[in-house]
Order: structure tokens, then C-alpha cells, then sequence
């Protein structure tokens, strides 16, 4: 304990030193990033897990204490971010307001979008809406921080306001800058989502695996963001602890495919199955018939045009876009391989249509790109047919 005024101030009731400031440190804002990727984002604004009152609750305070975000508020922009992903309406994202902009003005562009009240309304719906919030957690957010200033104070004295302070960026920098920056910016991608998400890294430990956001933007609903035999997502690791324990209960995950061999045709169950994997068909498509039959021509094509490849040109400027469609008409069997796959896109994405009607189109266009000759989409065409789901375990 402090001796006198002056040892208080300097250390706080626990005169703590570097190593254990650091460690008190990094627990609680790994505490955050917890709240933020388990509860808020997992839990509340896609329904993939449920958690056991007690637990639910400790996140909801801890959230409030230490970044005063609103749990309705919260899930309400990041389903709008969903909703309109790369649109004028997006809250945050790089490619319509820059990456500056969402890298170092992540916390305004939230505060914009907190004062949509129509939106919050909108997509809010569903969350917390008891005693406690409605005259504590919401009416009166900034008094969490707030009180863990005077709180870290008592603590640590005059290291723990600054050991707040860190605290407070935490949150905005990781999660606003990072994630919501260069998640949609740099990176690598698994699946050809029609957004610009990106996996930061295939080791989501620091941000609580926020770090997996391509993963995460194919499968919006799955409680875990780690799809591949290589990536790790700390937050599910946690969230499967929970489980085990009877503290949480996962209610989505992202299903796994299998391919049926010698389909003579698609069928209900290879149309369940791209529709809910649509994003790793096109993926599929792109690595099996696209880039082979790209790297069997000797063609050097400059990056960004090949990504324009992968993703129908979709994000390409008017320029780079005259040059790929300039390159293609130079190459008639590259060109009906990107016409083939703007056609399976349209099939997949049409939802004006009934299911027997968007199976014969499938069906249709499967008979026409094997019709071509060209073998790669041959082969990928048998393979299309067979897809079938096969319910991930939790």
C-alpha cells in the first residue's frame, strides 16, 4: 500500500510496476477485443452464437465500461455495413470514402452513422432492450469510460491514466482502422466475395480473428472465421471453451462442400449448395479454369487486371477496364471464359426467379459450357454438378 500522497499518485493503491501494468494491459484489452468480436459482432449482430446470461452480460458492461458503444447502435452499422457493402451507403468503407479516411477517421465515420437514427432503427432490431439499458448502458454510455479513468486511477495512479488512455484508442484503431481500413484494402482473399474484404493474416489472434474478414464477409452467419487447414481464429477457439463449459451455445457455422462423382446434370441439392456457397463457386472457377488456361497462353497480365479476372472486372476503374476488355478481344477463348463466368454469376445472383426456374438455368448453362470444348470449363462443369452440402460440425 502507498505510504503517503505523493506514492499514491505516482503508483495508485497498488504501486504496480512495468510488467504488471503491461500485463493488466493486454488482458483488458484483449477483454474488449472479446467483447467486441464475441458479443457484438458474433453474437448480436449476426446470431451465429448465443451465450449464457451471465457471460452475455459481463461483455454488454465490459463494452460499456470500456469504449461506450451502444450494443443496438453497434449491431445496427455493422448490418448496414453487410446490407451495402462498397455502396455510397456503406458507414466504412475504403473504396467509397478512402483509405485514409477509414484508417485514421474510423471513430467519425462510426459517430456519422450513430446519428442515423433511421438506419439504427432499421437494422437494431433484436438486441438488448431491458431495465439496464435502457436506463444505464444507453442513456448514459460516456459514464463507463469514464468511470475507468477514476477507476485505473485508484489503481495505478498517474500510470494508470495513461494506461487508459491506450485503452480508449484500442478499439478504434484495431477494430475502425484496421479491420474496417485495411480489412477492405490489403490482403489475401479465399473466396471471391462481390465485396473488396480481405484476410489480414491467417493467424486471427490479436484482433480477436477479426483478422479473417474475407472469410467473414463469405460467410456472414458462421461463428467461426477460420475456413482453411492453416488459419487460426482465437475467438472461436474461445468461444468453443465456452461451449464446453455450457456457457455458450453456436447456432451457425460456414458449411463445408463435397463434390458427388458422375452427376449427369444439376440438381436440387447442387443448387442448395451453390447458393449457399456461391462465393467459393466463383472462387473455384477462377482457380480452375480461369488462371490455368491464363498460365497455359504465357499471357502476362498486370495485377490489377488479373484480379478484374477473378472478379469480373468489378472494382477496376474505366481505364483498367477498357484495357481488359481490349486484352480479351485479342483472346477469343479468354474472353468466352470471362463471358461464361459473368453468366454463372447473373444465374447466382438472380433472386427474381423460383428455384426450378434457376436450376434450369443452371442446367442450361452447364450444357452450354461444356459445349465449348474448352476442357478446363469442361471439367469444372462436372465438377459444378456434383456440389453438395455437408454440415460443418461445431
Amino acid at each position: 500500500m502507498p505510504a503517503s500522497l505523493l506514492d499514491f499518485l505516482a503508483g495508485g493503491l497498488f504501486q504496480a510496476g512495468f510488467v504488471t501494468l503491461l500485463v493488466y494491459l493486454l488482458v483488458a484489452t484483449q477483454l474488449t477485443i472479446f467483447s467486441v468480436t464475441l458479443y457484438l459482432h458474433r453474437s448480436q449482430a449476426h446470431r451465429a452464437v448465443d451465450f449464457h446470461p451471465v457471460i452475455a452480460h459481463f461483455f454488454r458492461f465490459w463494452t460499456w465500461l470500456t469504449t461506450s458503444m451502444i450494443t443496438r447502435e453497434w449491431a445496427a452499422i455493422h448490418r448496414k455495413h453487410h446490407a451495402k457493402c462498397e455502396t455510397e451507403e456503406d458507414p466504412h468503407s475504403p473504396q467509397v470514402k478512402g483509405i485514409k479516411t477509414v484508417f485514421w477517421r474510423g471513430v467519425e465515420l462510426y459517430r456519422e452513422a450513430r446519428n442515423d437514427r433511421e438506419s439504427i432503427e432499421k437494422y437494431g432490431k433484436g438486441c438488448p432492450d431491458d431495465w439496464i439499458e435502457r436506463h444505464l448502458y444507453t442513456p448514459h454510455a460516456t459514464l463507463g469510460p469514464t468511470l475507468l479513468l477514476f477507476i485505473s486511477f485508484a489503481l495505478f495512479g498517474f500510470a494508470g491514466v495513461a494506461v487508459w488512455a491506450i485503452q480508449m484508442l484500442w478499439i478504434p484503431f484495431w477494430a475502425a482502422g484496421v479491420v474496417n481500413g485495411l480489412g477492405h484494402w490489403w490482403g489475401y482473399r479465399n473466396f471471391e466475395t462481390t465485396d473488396t474484404a480481405t484476410n489480414l493474416t491467417p493467424w486471427g489472434v490479436w484482433i480477436g480473428g477479426e483478422e479473417l474478414h474475407n472469410n467473414h464477409h463469405a460467410f456472414p452467419s458462421s461463428a467461426k472465421f477460420a475456413l482453411r487447414k492453416f488459419e487460426f481464429d482465437i475467438g472461436w477457439s474461445t468461444i468453443k471453451l465456452l461451449q464446453a463449459v455450457g456457457l455458450a451455445k453456436v447456432l451457425r457455422v460456414a458449411p463445408s462442400l463435397d463434390v458427388r462423382p458422375n452427376i449427369a446434370m444439376p440438381d436440387s441439392e447442387t443448387l442448395k449448395a451453390l447458393l449457399a456457397i456461391r462465393f467459393q463457386a466463383m472462387t473455384d472457377y477462377y482457380r480452375k479454369v480461369t488462371l490455368p488456361t491464363l498460365r497455359e497462353g504465357g499471357s502476362k497480365l498486370p495485377r490489377p487486371l488479373r484480379k478484374g479476372l477473378a472478379d469480373g472486372g468489378r472494382w477496376l476503374d474505366d481505364d483498367k477496364r477498357a484495357r481488359l476488355q481490349a486484352w480479351l478481344a485479342e483472346r477469343p477463348k479468354m474472353a468466352t471464359l470471362a463471358e461464361y463466368r459473368q453468366r454463372l454469376q447473373q444465374v447466382l445472383d438472380d433472386r427474381s426467379h423460383d428455384a426450378q426456374t434457376t436450376l434450369a438455368r443452371l442446367q442450361a448453362w452447364c450444357a452450354e459450357a461444356e459445349a465449348t470444348g474448352i476442357q478446363s470449363l469442361q471439367q469444372f462443369s462436372a465438377r459444378l454438378k456434383g456440389y453438395t452440402l455437408v454440415p460443418a460440425r461445431a
